[in-house]
């Protein structure tokens, strides 16, 4: 079989010279060329150390007969952009580091791929870029950061820094935790969405088997990128494609995953946005479905006790899938050429958990505790949580649904009736939360946040107000058609959809209207208007009142990227990819 490279060289007389000049010998010309794609660059701690393991990679490409091209395509961080309009931009960003991939591997045709990123959209971004490509292809994911001193780590600061703004705390210790919340590259450590992601990539299949979430200063992690490089060639001698493992059996194992780790609820865009790069359709229903009865697992911040590295400590993926292997396809192929169950069979037998238990050891000396496997990653008999970690509730108020992460939410909200206060902006409604003009019992609204209206920002810092507030954080509820980091937890209720901006129902929400929430019964409606219950007809009759007096918005953007995407973005339900259909 001749590889697409050759061809290209035949039908392109100036790329040899080009890539001679480049740096290429003649020799590598006739070697597999194998595209290497990563989001290194200063944009923030999960991004900058991503040069080491390309070289890593690139060093096994070599030695396994093949050349490997550095491609760059760096992402932007939300940690960075909170609190300002850049982190509008931020689920944009996942759009267009697939558009940059798709370009980079189209216009020079490559005879495989290796993958990198760490981090929110970066992860994201690449895998959607490499279902389009769909060359043989393999996933290095970047690894998390270690925890600070005291077992610090950033999902933390949002409490501090509303502990502060409420004069509970000085600003000395605001200051240290600002200065010892990030000791060390990687994604953050936590089980937000950089991390979610990053171990959403190995259940799927595409990434080495017991790779995902390693400590990001782990020797193992480079040694985990020099294996992806030797076996991005084999893969480009074999032939096998990303379309070839990525099935609804994988997308179902991720699911499984994300339910046993309590995943970010920013999963429910990425996942559906990937599976329909691929012809397949996955949404919040799929979610739900899956996590009806789900073993939650896994004891890791923000729901949990222990930071993200310890993750890895306790034999990370494959240790959760060898728990909840009943409820998994052991039959699904990976990218290793072999099935899941070959896989797992592999690492129980080549000495994988006694390594992870040695890394273990060293990690209770280092941060002075006595934390053992168990205590991380529950037995499925003893599991934190029986019921999944998300659910999509449904009603009058979301016809299409909204998403809560009821692992991270106080039990006391499960089953609740709320006074509506809606704010057309996050700005205006955590100034309320600081001041005090919040009060128990009130479900408080942010809308015009959606991807159509505004990019669909996350309501980090509101989120964190109100959870770390021990009295709010156990009586109202955050109802937004944004969305949430993967580090908020608290009553909060994201994706609300359909959005404002196309006159969805939250839209016409007003002061003193009663809210259900039930997330047992996955429901979530107007129950009465200026605080009296009303009957389901006549809410639907105030409604469509409500909805002929409603006026569209003027676009908040007028030109650019972020025109563009809330242009075309589809709903949050089903990804909030750009639809051009």
């Amino acid at each position: 079989m001749e590889l697409i490279s050759q061809k290209m060289r035949r039908l392109a007389p100036e790329l040899d010279p080009l890539r001679l000049g480049t740096g290429w010998k003649p020799e590598d010309l006739s070697k597999p060329q194998i595209l290497i794609e990563s989001t290194f660059g200063d944009s923030h701690p999960g991004s900058g150390h991503l040069d080491r393991l390309v070289e890593a990679a690139r060093k096994g490409i070599a030695e396994a007969g093949g050349y490997g091209a550095r491609y760059f395509c760096t992402d932007i961080c939300d940690g960075e952009s909170q609190g300002t309009d850049g982190i509008n931009f931020s689920l944009a960003s996942r759009e267009m580091i697939a558009n940059m991939i798709e370009i980079h591997g189209n216009a020079t045709p490559f005879d495989g791929g290796v993958f990198m990123a760490s981090c929110d959209k970066g992860m994201p971004g690449n895998l959607m870029g490499m279902a389009r490509l769909n060359i043989p292809s393999i996933m290095v994911t970047g690894g998390t950061m270690s925890a600070g001193p005291k077992l610090l780590t950033l999902e933390q600061l949002g409490m501090y820094s509303a502990r502060f703004e409420r004069g509970e705390i000085k600003e000395e210790e605001l200051t240290w935790a600002k200065q010892n919340a990030c000791p060390s590259c990687g994604a953050c450590s936590f089980i937000g969405t950089a991390s979610t992601m990053q171990i959403m990539s190995e259940a799927m299949g595409l990434a080495l088997p017991g790779s995902a979430l390693l400590p990001a200063t782990s020797p193992d992690l480079e040694e985990y990128a020099y294996r992806a490089g030797k076996r991005s060639v084999e893969l480009a001698r074999e032939g096998l494609r990303p379309s070839d493992l990525v099935t609804m059996d994988s997308l179902e194992n991720a699911i499984m995953v994300h339910a046993a780790i309590s995943g970010s609820t920013n999963c429910l865009l990425h996942l559906p946005a990937i599976a329909h790069e691929y012809g397949l359709e996955i949404t919040g229903e799929t979610f739900d479905r899956l996590h009806r009865g789900a073993h939650y697992l896994l004891d890791i911040r923000p729901a949990g006790r222990w930071p993200a590295e310890f993750f890895y400590y306790a034999g990370g993926v494959p240790a959760i899938m060898e728990e909840i292997r009943e409820v998994l396809h052991l039959d699904a192929m990976t990218v290793t050429g072999k099935t899941l169950g070959e896989n797992l069979k592999e690492l129980r037998e080549n000495g994988f958990y006694e390594r992870c238990q040695k890394w273990l050891d060293e990690a209770n000396r280092k941060y002075g505790v006595q934390v053992t496997r168990e205590d991380i990653i529950r037995p499925y008999d003893k599991a934190i949580g029986t019921d999944g970690s998300i659910a999509v509730l449904k009603g009058n108020l979301a016809p299409e649904g909204a998403v809560i992460k009821h692992t991270a939410c106080p039990k006391e909200m499960f089953q609740a009736v709320l006074y509506a206060r809606p704010f057309d902006s996050e700005e205006a409604c955590l100034d309320a939360v600081l001041h005090h003009q919040v009060q128990k019992g009130d479900a408080v609204f942010i809308r015009y946040e959606g991807p159509r209206a505004s990019g669909m920002p996350e309501m980090f810092y509101t989120s964190e107000a109100i959870s770390s507030d021990a009295e709010l954080g156990r009586s109202i509820a955050l109802i937004t058609d944004g969305r949430f980091s993967g580090a908020s937890t608290g009553p909060v209720i994201g994706h609300c959809s359909p959005e404002a901006a196309d006159g969805g129902p939250i839209a016409l929400v007003e002061e003193g209207d009663l809210i259900e929430i039930d997330v047992m019964g996955r429901k979530l409606n107007i129950v009465g208007i200026k605080g009296e219950r009303r009957t389901p007809e006549e809410i639907e009759a105030v409604l469509a009142q409500r909805r002929k007096a409603w006026k569209p918005r003027e676009r908040k953007y007028r030109n650019g990227v972020l025109r563009m995407f809330s242009e075309h973005a589809a709903s949050p339900m089903k990804g909030a990819y750009m639809d051009f259909e």
